[in-house]
């Protein structure tokens, strides 16, 4: 039987992301590392999987995938290769009233392939929310139920996006956005600020989708959302591809 692709899974190694504010933010990859080979290779792929991401491994932002993906396919004479970093990505963010300093945790993803036509790469986004429910602030004369929810969106592009911009698009799409540190005037802000902008996962996804297509460097975007009802067990969920629209 012919294996159609081989290649190293879930390789945890220490990487620079470039920032938007300037210099790298040093963090940890999960990589996944594959190509389609011919058989005369498959006895030293590993090793060669190996070689070429410590070859990169300071420099593996979205911009050099291209071309450590070529090297990939040069070496391994393969017609095709693939690679996936997943990692932690950290921003500095100030809460909206005092201006208290924390840094917010947001999953972030490259993923490149590269075969004869050309290489392509995606970015992707997973971002933690605030959503609060249209219905539930129509029906009760005191309050509104809200909830945590997380967004992930995935963007091909013509021209280089910083994380953050994508970050930055998906949060002012929600009810409010999350902070990791408030105190009691910024508590009430987020509070009266999700309750002024009530949002159905539904509201939300259609809102990044405007946002994204509008955007003149993306080309391609999807976007889910999920929301962890407070008042029921299961959660909400809504999904958009652009090249469906």
């Amino acid at each position: 039987m012919t294996l159609q692709t081989v290649g190293i899974k879930n390789v945890n190694l220490p990487v620079k992301v470039r920032q938007k504010t300037g210099g790298h933010q040093e963090t940890v990859a999960a990589i996944t590392l594959e190509a389609e080979l011919g058989r005369r290779h498959r006895q030293r792929c590993v090793t060669e999987f190996i070689t070429i991401l410590n070859q990169y491994q300071n420099d593996l932002g979205a911009t050099r995938l291209p071309s450590l993906l070529r090297e990939t396919r040069r070496r391994l004479d393969a017609a095709a290769a693939r690679i996936t970093l997943t990692f932690p990505y950290f921003l500095n963010k100030r809460a909206p009233v005092t201006g208290t300093a924390g840094l917010m945790e947001y999953t972030c993803r490259f993923t490149a392939s590269s075969n004869e036509q050309g290489e392509e790469i995606m970015l992707s986004v997973w971002v933690p929310t605030t959503t609060l429910c249209p219905c539930s602030k129509e029906i009760s004369e005191q309050g509104a139920h809200n909830q945590r929810a997380e967004i992930n969106l995935n963007v091909r592009y013509r021209n280089f996006i910083w994380l953050e911009d994508l970050i930055t698009l998906v949060e002012g799409c929600a009810s409010c956005e999350l902070f990791s540190l408030l105190k009691r005037p910024d508590e009430k802000y987020v509070t009266e600020q999700a309750y002024a902008n009530p949002m159905f996962v539904e509201d939300v996804a259609r809102s990044i989708a405007e946002a994204a297509g509008a955007h003149p460097d993306i080309l391609w975007f999807s976007v889910g959302v999920e929301s962890f009802e407070s008042i029921h067990k299961h959660s909400a969920y809504a999904f958009i591809d652009s090249a469906q629209l």
